[in-house]
């Protein structure tokens, strides 16, 4: 694909970002740029917990599934993760680079990056091409991110996290900031705990971010079990229970009858497998 210059004199240039301090003087786009206004960041910590894995892709595939165009970083942890959800879910996805459209970085999210512009999503970067991800400039993208987006949520992120620095660029663009509250205890809840204590709405699920958005949304309803078995594994997945051995005990069934109904749910889209023997709702 040619990655085409888009400067501040251009029609085509993102109203969002005229206002944000500093404005760039123009972005780089690999892909399209969306002509719908219904973005939503998820942003959140390298290294997120299961608890921040699970929620992260569940809110991420959730609104995908209602129209909502997901933004991110392409970092490793809850950016990759909230990408890898909207797509799954059939939706479309949007990464700000730090770094110039001519290398993917971290260079394992290069199939994640192509995945994103072949399915009708788009890469952006303020950076020409050659200059490489410096650490700044991971700040400064954070504003691009938080100027694109009508909303930004943060799922997981520990107390100086660059998460929150998106989430006050986003407080400064007038933009709304959404956060999950997380235990107490956990390192990784620290900064969205905080977001609440000091003003950011908490949310629970994508239908509250939805309506929080106020556009008009495909309705996010999950999808349906067909059996009991099914309706009693993903009401443990809803509660947070994650991982094969919990879901055996914790529903009484046999390992046999669970590995055939995981793998039923799994193909028919109700959940999806993140490896290690953990599992998601999609």
């Amino acid at each position: 694909m040619q990655i085409h210059n888009i400067t501040a004199k251009d029609a085509s240039f993102p109203d969002a970002l005229r206002n944000v301090d500093p404005s760039p003087k123009s972005i780089n786009v690999l892909g399209e740029l969306p002509k719908s206004d219904n973005l939503v960041a998820i942003v959140g910590t390298r290294k997120p917990t299961r608890y921040g894995e699970q929620v992260t892709y569940q809110l991420a595939s959730e609104l995908a599934k209602a129209g909502a165009i997901i933004v991110s970083g392409l970092a490793i942890g809850i950016d990759g993760i909230a990408h890898r959800a909207a797509l799954d879910a059939g939706g479309r996805t949007i990464a700000v680079l730090a770094h110039g459209l001519d290398r993917i970085y971290p260079p394992r999210h290069r199939a994640l990056a192509k995945e994103i512009l072949a399915t009708g999503g788009a890469l952006i970067s303020e950076y020409e091409a050659g200059q490489p991800p410096l650490k700044h400039h991971f700040v400064e993208r954070n504003r691009i991110i938080a100027a694109l987006s009508r909303v930004t949520i943060v799922t997981e992120a520990g107390q100086k996290s660059g998460a929150l620095i998106t989430a006050r660029d986003a407080n400064n663009a007038g933009r709304t900031v959404l956060a999950v509250p997380g235990n107490i205890t956990s390192p990784g809840s620290v900064g969205p705990n905080n977001l609440i204590r000091t003003g950011a709405t908490p949310i629970t699920s994508a239908t509250d971010v939805v309506t929080q958005l106020g556009f008009l949304a495909h309705e996010v309803v999950p999808v349906p079990a067909q059996s009991r078995d099914e309706a009693v594994i993903l009401k443990l997945l809803g509660e947070g229970t994650s991982t094969s051995e919990q879901l055996i005990e914790q529903s009484q069934l046999s390992a046999a009858q669970f590995a055939n109904i995981i793998s039923l749910m799994e193909i028919t889209g109700k959940v999806r497998n993140l490896g290690a023997g953990q599992w998601v709702r999609r």
